[in-house]
């Protein structure tokens, strides 16, 4: 088969050219959106998170099979097309659980002790401190929205720094009973949170989930922290706020200029551990499709072949 690989970094061409043998590899550097100008017949495609999958990118493969993104998020694939042709797509679901959770955290840091500030003034032999005056995160209450592999990492180390933590789940999740986290309604969560953590996927369900209509449900003082997805936080409310967002996603970064926001290039995932489990289970994923076997992690909105998806 033939198989495209977009977003490529180097060791990630190392890595599946070391593990899919017999098989034509094609890589790029670029997206697919920017690397594909003619029709090309890959039967397997691979991407990352900048590139966009719509129809008139699926025209130019004519012989795909399968989809997959080295990725959690599939925000970035919306297309008819993919239901029309009937084509396998899988996501990598759970590689980011410490890193996302842990950086969540590192920005909250920089937020309630201005280490970022401290530090920049330390280089230049500042030393005066007597503006930085932070807050402990112990005993604050922690609202977490989402309990799935970052949410619920996050519950972890918030009950590390001995931190109440409220959850707002779909579904009520083991690690609920797991370390005693009070399980609560969305409005609960907001109304009693220090600090807001939001670890959703981005679903019709979840875009502007804070919004201006329950905005005023939150403490004045709250801190948000949002690592998952820029669409969750309505934009408007970033220019009517005063309170500390830590963002590691924006959906404008027209507000990343304002005082009052942390913001760091989507790079939350960005560590060794979670590179390898990206390409672990991406590889996961693509030999069960070659090997004509059920996905780790297939897209039950699109799969169509007549195995049982988990």
């Amino acid at each position: 088969m033939k198989i495209a690989f977009f977003e490529m970094k180097p060791e990630e061409k190392i890595f599946f050219q070391e593990h899919v043998k017999n098989h034509e590899l094609f890589f790029f550097e670029d997206t697919i959106n920017e690397a594909l100008q003619y029709s090309q017949e890959y039967d397997v495609v691979s991407i990352f998170i900048h590139s966009r999958i719509t129809d008139e990118i699926l025209e130019k493969l004519p012989a795909l099979k399968y989809l997959q993104t080295r990725s959690t998020g599939y925000d970035h694939i919306k297309c008819t097309a993919l239901y029309r042709r009937g084509l396998v797509v899988s996501n990598v679901a759970g590689y980011g659980g410490p890193a996302v959770a842990e950086f969540a955290f590192s920005l909250l840091l920089n937020a309630t002790r201005q280490t970022y500030i401290a530090l920049q003034r330390a280089k230049q032999r500042n030393f005066d401190y007597s503006d930085l005056q932070g807050i402990e995160l112990f005993g604050k209450t922690l609202g977490i929205l989402g309990l799935g592999t970052i949410g619920s990492q996050m519950a972890r180390i918030g009950k590390g720094f001995g931190m109440n933590v409220l959850a707002y789940s779909r579904t009520k999740k083991p690690i609920i009973d797991e370390l005693h986290l009070e399980f609560c309604d969305l409005d609960t969560v907001l109304k009693y949170s220090d600090i807001l953590m939001i670890a959703l996927p981005l679903t019709p369900a979840t875009k502007d989930i804070i919004n201006e209509k329950n905005v005023n449900t939150l403490k004045k003082e709250v801190i948000i922290v949002n690592t998952a997805r820029g669409e969750v936080i309505e934009d408007v409310l970033y220019g009517k706020m005063k309170n500390i967002f830590c963002l590691d996603v924006i959906s404008d970064i027209k507000y990343i200029h304002r005082n009052n926001i942390l913001y760091t290039p989507h790079m939350a995932y960005y560590t060794k551990e979670a590179l390898q489990r990206i390409m672990k289970i991406s590889l996961e994923n693509l030999r069960a499709f070659l090997n004509e076997k059920p996905l780790p992690n297939c897209l039950k909105l699109s799969c169509k072949r007549d195995y049982d998806l988990k």
